[in-house]
């Protein structure tokens, strides 16, 4: 291949997570291509949508018109408030019921088994099962069991799954971060608490991860909520105008990769 293979990893952050929709667009704008993308939590949402073939109009309008009701499915609580059934049955039919492997391009969704306390990457099998064991937030979400394994949201173990996408095969990986840890945060629901915490937890493992990428992304969504559906068309935009700012970067980065093949 006389170009580099570019590998995208998209991190967790629940409602800011639809900044993926935009650096993918402007990564399409800009001609850069995307030939593997690793997902954690929301991260893996998006990446399946794209997998499964969505244009980036296709994926603008998914976005804009989803809505809490579509996942919102309250059970007595026992290991979560949410069953999560209909926000797998909304993944199924937008990704086709396919199978992981039978996407477009290699995509991986990454999850945490909660007893073995590992990370669990997803490659093969059904994408719906994956999804909604990587958007399993603890306490919100009820884990979901996938070949005896007790799974829950991806970010909680890799954050920005950099690492994934490396043993993917990419020669440059460009992180995504839409996490946000707010001081002073207004702290309401049980979601809020759980959510705060997680961003609190994952700052070192974020900074660690900074260093592994070639480029990392920070799209300024840090003002909206994680649970906000009510501004995604604003949290796109921001992970669009992000991503354009840094495509000098990024195509720095594929030159540099070139002029190291001919040097060998």
């Amino acid at each position: 291949m006389s170009r580099p293979k570019i590998g995208i990893a998209l991190g967790a952050g629940s409602a800011r997570g639809f900044a993926h929709i935009g650096v993918l667009k402007a990564l399409k704008e800009a001609d850069i291509p995307v030939d593997m993308i690793a997902g954690s939590s929301m991260g893996s949402f998006v990446a399946s949508l794209y997998g499964a073939g969505h244009d980036m109009e296709q994926l603008h309008k998914l976005s804009t018109a989803f809505r809490r009701k579509y996942f919102l499915d309250f059970i007595i609580p026992k290991m979560g408030f949410i069953a999560g059934k209909k926000i797998k049955s909304f993944i199924r039919l937008f990704t086709h019921g396919k199978h992981i492997e039978e996407l477009k391009i290699p995509i991986a969704i990454v999850a945490t088994d909660i007893k073995k306390a590992e990370k669990v990457v997803f490659k093969t099998g059904p994408i719906a099962d994956a999804v909604r064991a990587s958007i399993a937030i603890p306490g919100i979400f009820v884990p979901e069991k996938i070949n005896g394994r007790l799974l829950v949201d991806g970010g909680v173990i890799d954050r920005v799954p950099v690492s994934v996408v490396k043993e993917m095969g990419a020669d440059i990986v460009i992180g995504v971060d839409v996490s946000s840890v707010k001081k002073n945060a207004e702290i309401q629901t049980i979601f809020d608490v759980i959510m705060q915490s997680i961003d609190i937890l994952q700052l070192e493992m974020i900074a660690n991860r900074q260093n592994a990428s070639n480029v990392m992304i920070r799209p300024p969504v840090g003002m909206y909520s994680s649970k906000t559906f009510t501004h995604i068309e604003e949290i796109i935009t921001a992970g669009e105008k992000e991503t354009q700012q840094r495509i000098p970067e990024i195509l720095a980065e594929m030159e540099r990769w070139k002029e190291q093949l001919h040097e060998k």
